[in-house]
């Protein structure tokens, strides 16, 4: 969705491993690296750098660096907050307010790989926030759309699920039923970034997935 000789922003599908796992499975990174040996005929070593993650079954905006100059300096914005992402989410439930902040402290069990909410302060857990908006109702559904101030393993996911709106197709936090794909119902829509080197503000835009969840609300 945008490169240039210091970023590359790609629109990654459900399913498709940022990072690499225990899976050992082939991953964003690894296809980035392959893109730009094959469009710069780069011999050897590619370097690409991971800024941030989306978890597996989700889809959209991926920031990466393409130099370790912008690695650096991307990483310093995501860790001072400055930086402005907007999720867009498919849950089964409507909200009870249309619209609110969402502060939870998250303790991660690594061992199953699943995140618990606590409303009060918890000496293990890290505080996060996010604020949500109701954008529409279709087919017995609603569209919210999310933007996280923090960045904690799973936080949209399990903080939607404390008020009961879990996402559609996430059977770890609520959802009774899979989507067809294997797929959840959650998009990284847009990110706002400084540029690494040019320092103006980039902002992309990813298209939703082109899956029967996200149809009504194209």
């Amino acid at each position: 969705m945008f490169e240039d000789n210091h970023v590359l922003v790609v629109n990654k599908p459900a399913g498709l491993l940022v990072h690499g796992d225990e899976t050992g499975d082939v991953t964003l990174a690894d296809l980035a690296k392959e893109y730009i040996r094959e469009k710069y005929n780069k011999p050897g070593n590619v370097f690409i750098g991971v800024v941030h993650r989306l978890d597996r079954p989700v889809s959209g905006v991926v920031l990466l660096a393409k130099t370790s100059k912008a690695l650096t300096r991307l990483n310093e914005l995501f860790r001072s907050k400055k930086t402005r992402k907007i999720y867009w989410a498919v849950t089964l439930n409507k909200p009870q307010q249309e619209s609110g902040t969402l502060v939870h402290w998250l303790v991660k069990d690594a061992s199953r790989n699943v995140t618990k909410a606590f409303a009060k302060e918890n000496a293990a857990g890290a505080r996060s926030e996010l604020n949500y908006r109701l954008l529409a109702f279709k087919q017995g559904r609603y569209l919210l759309e999310v933007n996280p101030i923090t960045g904690r393993p799973h936080q949209i996911r399990v903080q939607l699920a404390s008020m009961r709106c879990p996402i559609a197709g996430d059977l770890k936090y609520g959802a009774p039923t899979p989507l067809p794909d294997k797929s959840i119902a959650l998009h990284a829509r847009e990110l706002h970034f400084e540029h690494p080197t040019l320092k103006t503000t980039i902002t992309v835009s990813a298209p939703l997935p082109a899956t029967p969840v996200w149809k009504p609300f194209v």
